[in-house]
């Protein structure tokens, strides 16, 4: 039950402040652009608490933490709009009368506020916890490994591959990874004394090479640095949003050219389960994971699927090239194409959720 109720409330905390961040950017460059904006809402369904502020804005918060929303006055256009509605328009304020630079500037703030805060989150642990170094010691073999075979044991430095010297893990990893399949001698320091062990190099294939890559078959001890200078801090927070962005792409990339099974494409109950799993290890994993999050939201949302923010902006783009909106048709034919698209994404997502949590398996025994 305890962990249960650790894993709803540490959802529910690292998703709302997803969701808060992004919907913010829109919210304040509405403001910004001199668009009222009527609605802020945090979850969907029935408020369960809402209040309006001077300005005219209306805050909510749903009973479902899956998401949120922020209203610009006047987002329907004149032609889907009621007569009503274009009544009580305010002259100036409305997001449709907005140039479209203005609007694209609406709609991008939401994604570009998640890379914000995973810059900001992750500035903040180097600053106040230290930074995740690889140190040139062997945590762990994988048992029938190049290592492994070599004698290999947890502890040992690698200090020299052949006649190369490697002081650091990245040194190792190179000399390594260029050396597929080539037999050779690694020196490792074992308790105070070195000792030469005859390897014959591992090769794997690697996804954006050419040929096969050398592998030993070894994870590396970490250690957490002292905590960095508030410059040097935000100098790694960039690098380290910027490593993540690369990687997730990397990714979806692979998972796009069959390099890697989509089976592996996770939901909102894996994010549930894994936010419960590391809450458990401290508030610097979940600060971290919810950096690695705010990273995914913000590409995902840029991708140019109608229904999101990004096919917004492609359709703002071909406005701004055509001297005219695109047509209103195209726009709902692609909106409903895109909720379609998102929609099985979800259904699918939750599908490897289920199925990695052995529900299948478990009404499969049910029934036999």
């Amino acid at each position: 039950m305890h962990e249960a109720i650790r894993t709803i409330l540490s959802f529910v905390v690292v998703l709302g402040v997803l969701v808060f961040i992004h919907e913010l950017g829109h919210y304040l460059a509405a403001r910004w652009r001199g668009v009222k904006v009527e609605t802020f809402s945090i979850g969907f369904g029935p408020p369960l608490w809402r209040w309006t502020d001077k300005a005219g804005t209306e805050w909510r918060v749903g009973p479902i933490p899956l998401g949120g929303f922020v209203k610009p006055h006047g987002f329907e256009g004149p032609e889907e709009a009621t007569d009503e509605q274009k009544a009580a328009w305010e002259p100036g304020r409305t997001f449709h009368d907005k140039p479209v630079g203005s609007r694209a500037i609406v709609i991008l703030a939401g994604p570009v506020f998640n890379f914000l805060l995973a810059f900001l989150l992750f500035s903040a642990l180097f600053a106040f916890c230290g930074r995740p170094e690889a140190r040139n010691e062997v945590n762990a073999v994988s048992p029938g490994s190049a290592a492994a075979v070599a004698g290999v044991v947890p502890g040992d430095a690698i200090i020299a591959v052949g006649d190369t010297s490697t002081p650091e893990v990245t040194t190792v990893q190179s000399v390594v990874a260029a050396a597929p399949g080539k037999a050779t001698t690694l020196h490792v320091r074992r308790h105070g004394e070195d000792v030469s062990l005859p390897v014959t190099i591992g090769s794997v294939s690697a996804s954006g090479k050419a040929g096969p890559v050398g592998q030993l078959g070894v994870t590396f001890a970490t250690i957490t640095s002292a905590p960095l200078s508030p410059g040097a801090a935000v100098v790694a927070g960039a690098r380290e949003t910027w490593s993540v962005t690369v990687q997730t792409l990397d990714g979806l990339w692979q998972m796009v050219t069959g390099r890697h099974t989509a089976r592996d494409l996770g939901g909102p109950l894996r994010i549930a389960q894994m936010s419960g799993q590391v809450a458990q290890y401290g508030v610097a994993s979940l600060v971290s994971f919810m950096a690695l999050l705010s990273v995914n939201l913000g590409l995902i949302n840029l991708f140019p699927v109608p229904i999101l923010d990004g096919g917004r902006l492609v359709f703002y783009a071909i406005e701004a090239i055509r001297g005219r909106p695109v047509p209103r048709k195209v726009q709902e034919l692609g909106f409903q194409a895109g909720f379609a698209l998102i929609a099985c994404l979800f259904l699918f997502s939750t599908f490897n959720d289920l199925s990695s949590f052995g529900l299948f398996k478990w009404v499969a025994s049910l029934a036999g």
